[in-house]
C-alpha cells in the first residue's frame, strides 16, 4: 500500500473565488461581518454632511463618522466637533462645543465671549455681526455653534444642548 501523495492544488478560479479552503474563507467572512456589525451599530455612526454650517471644516455632501464611545471616560471638551440628536438618531447636526456647563457666554459683533473673555477660535474664517445677550448654561448644557460664522445668524441652527443629546465626537 502506498502513502497518499500531496493534495493537488485547487484550480485558479476556485482559489480566486474563495481561497484555498472554503471553510476558512467562510469563517473569515462571518468574523468580518460580525465585527463590522458591532462597530457600525454600537461604536461608529456613519453620517452624510448636509448644509454649510460647518464649512470650511466639513464640506456639504461629505461622509464622516461619529464615535459613540468618545465620551465614555471623560465629558465633552471645548473645541470638540460633536454629533447632536435633533429627532432621533436619523437626524443629527454637526456642531462645535464652544461653552461648557455652568459657563456664562455671550456673542458680540460675531465674537464669542466665555465668562467675559473672548474665545480663541482659529477654525472660524469669517464673522457676521452676531449678537447674543449674556446667558449662563445649566449644569448639563453645552453651547454648540457651527464653524461657518459668515452665515447670517437667522440661517444658523445653534444653541444650548443638554449632554444627553450629544451622541459622540466626530472622528475627523
Amino acid at each position: 500500500m502506498s502513502a497518499p501523495g500531496p493534495r493537488p492544488e485547487p484550480p485558479l478560479w476556485r482559489r480566486l473565488v474563495y481561497g484555498r479552503s472554503l471553510k476558512r474563507t467562510l469563517l473569515r467572512a462571518a468574523l468580518l461581518m460580525s465585527v463590522a456589525f458591532v462597530v457600525f451599530r454600537f461604536i461608529l455612526i456613519p453620517v452624510r454632511i448636509e448644509g454649510d454650517s460647518m464649512a470650511p471644516t466639513y464640506r456639504d455632501g461629505g461622509v464622516n463618522f461619529i464615535n459613540q464611545l468618545a465620551y465614555a471616560r471623560h465629558p465633552p471638551r471645548r473645541g470638540d466637533v460633536v454629533g447632536v440628536m435633533m429627532a432621533g438618531r436619523r437626524v443629527m447636526l454637526f456642531k462645535r462645543i464652544v461653552a461648557l456647563p455652568n459657563e456664562r457666554f455671550s456673542i458680540a459683533r460675531g465674537r464669542v465671549f466665555i465668562d467675559g473673555q473672548p474665545l480663541d477660535e482659529p477654525y472660524v474664517r469669517e464673522r457676521s455681526p452676531w449678537e447674543i445677550t449674556p446667558r449662563t448654561l445649566g449644569p448639563d448644557e453645552y453651547l454648540l455653534i457651527g464653524d461657518n460664522r459668515g452665515m447670517d445668524q437667522r440661517l444658523h441652527v445653534f444653541g444650548a444642548a443638554k449632554a444627553d443629546r450629544i451622541v459622540g465626537k466626530v472622528l475627523w
